[in-house]
């Protein structure tokens, strides 16, 4: 997880109100989804169409029109904040295409995602960071959160160690708002940083609370071949193209309106599909992604039918270019770039409502103290799959209205008791893993359980593999009580931190396996071989997963739907 709090502290008592920064904020590169309208028509309606579709109907409708609504002032408080958005020659924020995205609810591409070049997450970050130290938020750097503390129904606090002396803190909170990113790291090749190991989301987890919807796992379909390392959907916004060995750019049999800004999941399945068909590149398992302006230009493929150069595609995509130079070594302005789907966002995780609260069950219980937003959380903006853009939308919108929550909420709360022992059971783990005598290697069940995944739970999944994923998570689980750790020093303790880490993907690992066994139907980004339709009547609903007194359960709650009613999901 992010390794890091922040929060507005009493830094002697350690009593403050928790907040963080998605750990993926800083990757994303494309842009932020917004009905501007700078240069084409566009409304906030079909951006909520759009999220709902792209979801596969089962986003919950009510958080996709707040997410719709509120993105558009969210992109002009940060353009007021300072943020260096790419401008047009009349001076207004710049847009460009990106998947799923359209205009008169599905009649075609359209220009939303509102961008800093390639590089607009980083520019998030950079202009959020400022805000803070001009408010002079204390930043606790390079300290990890290994429990949250919960007592009857309300959270009031973390248990977190201080990396730099191996030492352990209470932060002892009225409000605690988890903002820790994903936990793709369960998988092989994915675009996630290593550090995005899901801790809060399995602590949750462990304290017997449920998940929400962990089937849905997204693939993006341009990951660099082998690595993972993502490039943008940016890149195909700007006309980049998919060619399978055979030099077709077999986008257009299957996705003939939208073409390569299809939504993420459909892409995926499509070029797996291609792979598994004998027409990878060279029978392997990757197809070209092709950026040269002449193939654009071949095309017609670049917004508006309109010319590119070079000069223009290193302009806007600088980041994504240099990358395709570093770690391939391909020169994409002469040559395409190896690509294949690689595991990078979760739909599931955190329960919450539209104002970020924590929830605990169908009825929507609220965990008092406790908030979550951005890909940690699941107020199922995404449903089943997520469109482009939509993750810097989701934790900047809803990452706002939980800290307008929290607030409201301390202003009125006491300080909960804290726990006596509060950090008991962390001190018992730590004592397990550096005083063990184990023969088991963290490594290599890190190692098994990626390959599982990703070969058995990835872009495409049958019963009997999954059945097999759940055999194998858990006779992994078993193996991790007997690992032991060889550096039992305090200080810069990484290997104990990462056999912390492989726990949690193990619990995470564990409860998509089950609620993708259990959904038996293809839907958004959850492709099952053996039951390729989607199934409406049976599974419009939301997957609950919890561990309770060793046991899994698994529960339903509905959709939310308010405007739009489930349709064939075409483009």
């Amino acid at each position: 997880m992010r390794r890091g709090i922040t929060g507005r502290a009493r830094t002697r008592e350690k009593r403050s109100e928790h907040r963080g920064l998605d750990e993926n904020v800083g990757t994303a590169q494309g842009g932020i989804g917004a009905a501007l309208g700078n240069l084409e028509e566009d409304h906030w309606e079909w951006h909520m169409f759009d999220t709902v579709k792209g979801g596969d109907y089962v986003t919950d409708q009510d958080a996709a029109e707040i997410l719709a609504r509120e993105a558009i002032e969210t992109v002009y408080a940060l353009e007021h904040m300072g943020l260096p958005f790419n401008r047009t020659p009349e001076g207004k924020i710049d847009q460009r295409r990106f998947g799923g995205h359209t205009h008169h609810e599905g009649k075609g591409p359209v220009r939303r995602a509102c961008y800093a070049a390639d590089r607009t997450g980083h520019m998030i970050l950079q202009t959020l960071y400022q805000q803070c130290i001009k408010h002079e938020t204390h930043f606790f750097n390079e300290y990890q959160v290994l429990d949250l503390i919960i007592d009857g129904g309300v959270c009031s606090g973390v248990v977190a160690m201080d990396i730099a002396t191996g030492e352990l803190h209470i932060f002892h909170g009225k409000a605690t708002i988890i903002a820790a990113g994903g936990f793709g790291k369960m998988f092989k090749v994915t675009s996630n940083a290593h550090s995005l190991t899901g801790d809060p989301v399995a602590l949750l987890y462990r304290h017997g609370y449920p998940l929400e919807d962990m089937e849905f796992f997204q693939f993006h379909p341009t990951g660099i071949y082998k690595m993972g390392i993502l490039m943008s959907e940016a890149a195909r916004g700007e006309g980049g193209v998919l060619i399978n060995d055979k030099g077709e750019r077999f986008m257009e049999r299957y996705a003939p309106t939208m073409l390569d800004l299809a939504p993420r999941d459909m892409i995926s399945r499509f070029m797996q599909m291609e792979i598994n068909a004998g027409r990878g590149i060279g029978g392997k398992d990757f197809v070209y992604l092709d950026i040269r302006p002449e193939s654009i230009n071949k095309y017609k493929s670049a917004p508006g039918g309109k010319t590119v150069t070079e000069h223009e595609l290193r302009a806007k995509l600088p980041d994504i270019i240099e990358m395709m130079e570093l770690y391939l070594g391909v020169d994409p302005m002469k040559e395409p770039v190896p690509t294949q789907p690689t595991a990078h966002y979760a739909m599931g995780g955190i329960p919450t409502d539209i104002d970020g609260r924590v929830v605990i069950d169908a009825k929507n219980t609220i965990l008092r103290g406790l908030y979550a937003a951005g890909e940690c959380a699941c107020v199922s903006v995404h449903g089943a799959n997520r469109l482009g853009t939509n993750s810097l939308v989701d934790i900047l919108v809803y990452g706002r209205r939980s800290g307008r929550a929290a607030a409201q909420y301390v202003r009125q709360a006491d300080f909960a008791p804290m726990l006596a022992n509060a950090d008991a059971n962390v001190r018992a783990e730590i004592d397990r893993l550096t005083n063990g005598t184990g023969k088991e290697n963290a490594a290599q069940i890190r190692r098994e359980m990626q390959e599982v995944m990703t070969a058995q739970c990835g872009v495409f999944r049958t019963s009997a593999g999954l059945e097999n994923v759940k055999k194998v998570i858990a006779d992994l689980k078993a193996r991790y009580q007997n690992i032991a750790i060889t550096d039992k020093t305090k200080k810069f303790n990484t290997e104990l931190l990462e056999a912390f880490e492989l726990g949690y993907l193990l619990d995470l690992a564990e409860a998509t396996a089950h609620s993708a066994a259990a959904r038996t139907e293809s839907r958004g980004a959850h492709a099952r071989e053996d039951f390729p339709n989607r199934d409406d009547k049976n599974w419009l609903k939301h997957t609950l997963i919890a561990r309770k007194s060793g046991k899994l359960e698994l529960s339903y709650k509905p959709v939310v739907i308010t405007r739009y009613q489930p349709k064939e999901r075409k483009y």
